[in-house]
């Protein structure tokens, strides 16, 4: 019975919210059956002792949880202690798949009893639209303090302001409990789209609503893009504008991941969440504890050699007390990128996604 307790269910990097000091660090996290624990990165290496421990017996569980405008991949834990814990993933595939390895694991410790999950609502049936009032979704949904954020988006080049992306409309109306399920607020949200409540914006979501038939033409998709009809000018009017700095990040998202960067100038390492785009290919990376949405660095991966290292000693050009995993990318401009993956089979994947964009 002590192994079972010991095994570790699910591993990787998430960005925790501190109690005291609500700022955000990365954190590795280790799902085991009934307790989640972390541990912080000391450099490049993960220190040895825990951080601390979220016992997962009677914790519920809000994903997604939309409280934080720029961090809409949260995941929200309440202890039966009532102490709030809150998650950040790196994309919304890692925020479902931890919420849902979590999730079963607190139905686990319920018991065979228990028919619902923790806070995780499901339904057997789809939304009765006809029970559902659209005016008064519309409304709560344009609420400038608990709507849905309205930002600037990118898509094929252009920038759009005062938009939202799909997948966000459909993480909104789960998080508000105006549908229960992502199936059932992809419906309200495609009765919204052909009631001309919301439009919409760029070439996949324009495209899709041509393409598609009269159901189910509304896109739970991170890059295709939306906004509320033009008689609701309060909040803005949708602007596009091109850059150079627009297409460089307009490109179709490939990969994104938790990755370890080395410094250029200090030789620290550092926690990076790292984007990788095709079409034009591109490699940027993010800075996890800031809320600004915006990448600190990248670069094109046009001409770009990425190789493996070995894990046998420091390698050359390499500082710290590392933990392995290494890999280098060299650029057209001959700036050189040492990165450490969490593991070796995450170091596998990424050179071979770059190799295949450069």
């Amino acid at each position: 019975m002590e192994t079972k307790k010991n095994t570790t269910l699910r591993e990787g990097f998430l960005v925790k919210r501190g109690h005291l000091v609500h700022n955000w660090k990365p954190r590795w996290f280790v799902l085991m059956p009934d307790k989640l624990l972390y541990f912080k990165y000391d450099g490049g290496k993960r220190d040895s002792c825990q951080r601390g421990k979220i016992l997962l017996k009677d914790c519920g569980i809000t994903s997604p949880f939309l409280d934080y405008e720029n961090r809409p991949l949260v995941i929200k834990l309440r202890t039966k202690n009532g102490v709030d814990h809150f998650l950040e993933a790196c994309s919304r595939e890692e925020r479902d798949d931890w919420a849902g390895d979590i999730s079963a694991a607190t139905e686990k410790l319920r018991g065979p009893e228990s028919v619902k999950g923790p806070n995780l609502q499901t339904t057997t049936t789809g939304p009765q639209l006809h029970d559902i009032n659209l005016i008064k979704v519309l409304e709560s949904m344009y609420d400038v303090h608990s709507g849905i954020k309205m930002g600037n988006h990118l898509d094929h080049g252009s920038s759009y302001s005062n938009c939202f992306s799909g997948s966000a409309v459909v993480d909104w109306l789960v998080f508000s409990q105006l549908a229960l399920t992502r199936v059932e607020a992809l419906t309200l949200a495609s009765a919204l789209q052909e009631e001309s409540f919301l439009w919409p914006v760029g070439l996949k979501s324009v495209e899709a609503l041509r393409t598609a038939g009269l159901t189910e033409h509304f896109m739970d998709d991170s890059t295709a893009l939306y906004s509320f009809s033009d008689s609701l000018k309060k909040r803005g009017s949708v602007k596009a504008e091109t850059s150079m700095s627009a297409v460089e990040l307009s490109g179709k998202v490939i990969k994104r991941g938790y990755l370890l960067k080395q410094g250029h100038m200090r030789k620290n390492w550092k926690v990076r969440l790292f984007v990788l785009r095709s079409e034009p290919a591109y490699l940027h990376y993010y800075d996890p504890t800031k809320d600004d949405i915006s990448p600190v660095g990248g670069f094109s991966l046009r001409a770009c050699l990425v190789s493996s290292l070995g894990d046998n000693g420091v390698p050359s050009g390499v500082k710290g007390n590392i933990q392995g995993n290494l890999f280098k990318i060299i650029t057209q401009e001959d700036t050189h990128y040492f990165i450490q993956a969490p593991t070796q089979q995450q170091k596998i994947d990424w050179i071979e996604a770059i190799r295949q964009h450069t």
